[in-house]
């Protein structure tokens, strides 16, 4: 009987080639064949978070899920609020009911634009 075993556990950091400059903790999304960018607003392939900043061209490794630190994109964020992916990396507030398949995660802390704010992730 053959074995099946995932190439990456929940919550192991794992390594992609940047297809454009990445800011650490940029929101990272799928840019192409295993490649990742920073994630646009509305975008629905977030993958995790850059650990470093990082060239185009060079491997970034990406932490998914957990907790992490994001940069609030406009408007700010109140805790409680569910988030998903915001222009340039950042996160923003999400209208429940509305495209509920954006959601990347959920604000642990409140922050205005700019500012790092704590976010659960949920993938």
């Amino acid at each position: 009987m053959a074995e099946y075993l995932p190439l990456h556990s929940p919550g192991q950091a794992f390594t992609r080639v940047a297809s454009a400059a990445i800011t650490a903790g940029n929101l990272l999304s799928v840019s192409g064949s295993g490649t990742v960018a920073p994630s646009a607003a509305a975008d629905a392939t977030v993958i995790g978070v850059a650990a470093f900043d990082t060239a185009s061209g060079a491997n970034v490794t990406v932490f998914a899920g957990g907790v992490q630190r994001l940069v609030a994109g406009t408007g700010g964020l109140t805790a409680g609020q569910f988030v998903h992916a915001g222009a340039t990396g950042t996160v923003i507030a999400h209208t429940n009911g509305t495209t509920d398949y954006l959601i990347v995660g959920l604000a642990l802390t409140t922050a205005t634009a700019t500012n790092l704010v704590e976010v659960l992730m949920v993938r």
